[in-house]
This record gives C-alpha cells, sequence and structure tokens, in this order.
C-alpha cells in the first residue's frame, strides 16, 4: 500500500470524526457557551451547509490547480476550522470554524478518490479508493465514540485539536 494512500485515509478519518463528533459533545459545548442544546446543535447544521457550498466551489477551484497542491490546501482548511473551533471563544466563532472544516469536505473526498485509484494498478483500483474510504468508516466506529470520550472528559475543545492535529499528520502525509 502506497503510503500516499494512508494519508488519504488519516485525512478522510479525521473529516468523519469532525464531522459526527459534535453530536456528542452538543450538551458540553451548549453549556460552554451559555445556550440551549438546540441552538448548539446549528454547528451540525452549519457544517452540512459548508459540505454542500464547498463541494462544488472548491473542486471548481481545484481544478486550476495540481491534485495534490489541491488535496494539501484542502487539508489546511480542514486543520485551520478544526483549530478555530478549538479555540472559538463564542458559539458564532466556532460556528465559523465548522464552516471553514467543511469546506474541504466533498472536494477531499471527490478529488482523494482519483488520487488514491492512480496510485495503484488497474486492477487495484476499486481497492484503493475503497482503503481511503476505510478512514471514513473507521472514524464512525472509533474516532467518534473516542472523541466523544475524550471530549466529556477533558474538555470538548481538546477533541477538536485532536482532530486539528490529524488534520496536520494528513496534510503532511499528502505532502
Amino acid at each position: 500500500m502506497p503510503l500516499a494512500l494512508l494519508a488519504l485515509a488519516i485525512g478522510a478519518f479525521g473529516i468523519g470524526t469532525t464531522e459526527f463528533v459534535i453530536m456528542g459533545l452538543l450538551p458540553e459545548i451548549a453549556g460552554d457557551y451559555g445556550v440551549s442544546i438546540p441552538s448548539a446543535g446549528l454547528l451540525v447544521t452549519g457544517y452540512a451547509v459548508g459540505v454542500v457550498l464547498g463541494a462544488p466551489l472548491m473542486t471548481v477551484l481545484g481544478t486550476r490547480i495540481g491534485r495534490k497542491t489541491m488535496l494539501m490546501l484542502l487539508m489546511g482548511l480542514f486543520t485551520v476550522g478544526n483549530l478555530l473551533s478549538a479555540l472559538a471563544p463564542s458559539l458564532g466563532v466556532m460556528l465559523a470554524g465548522r464552516i471553514v472544516a467543511s469546506l474541504a469536505h466533498g472536494a477531499f473526498f471527490g478529488i482523494g478518490s482519483v488520487v488514491a485509484a492512480d496510485l495503484v494498478a488497474p486492477q487495484k483500483k476499486a481497492g484503493a479508493i475503497a482503503t481511503m474510504f476505510t478512514g471514513l468508516t473507521v472514524a464512525n466506529i472509533v474516532g467518534v465514540p473516542l472523541g466523544t470520550f475524550l471530549g466529556q472528559t477533558f474538555g470538548w475543545r481538546t477533541t477538536f485539536a485532536g482532530v486539528a492535529a490529524l488534520g496536520v499528520v494528513g496534510l503532511l502525509g499528502v505532502a
């Protein structure tokens, strides 16, 4: 397995974790910001809106630069968004961080799939794409419960800082 494929899987793991871990942390986030849980739930909606808007926008922007460079930019955007979320002094700033992180989501999986397929022999393309998406699957099985546990035990900011660190690992791996 090419190391670049592992980097794509790590990126997918981070993206999957940040997408879904928020749901287990809403009570802690709402408490910290002094808002209701439904108000904190806007962090879920904001991420979803960012994915919907970011996928076509980032894909169009990505046609002007190389795939590797685009994947690095996407992981950088993802990392910055999660770091902003981890450090956010208010719910509004955290919402902005969630949206920034989510802009990378759709384009990462689209471009990453093409790159994963190009990393291997023709008869192994489907397996390479599946390997990259394994990161997303493992995120739901391991990353989300672990991130929820860490966030509920050590503070929700810890989870987003950890996901930002995963983004750095994914970025370095792609580089």
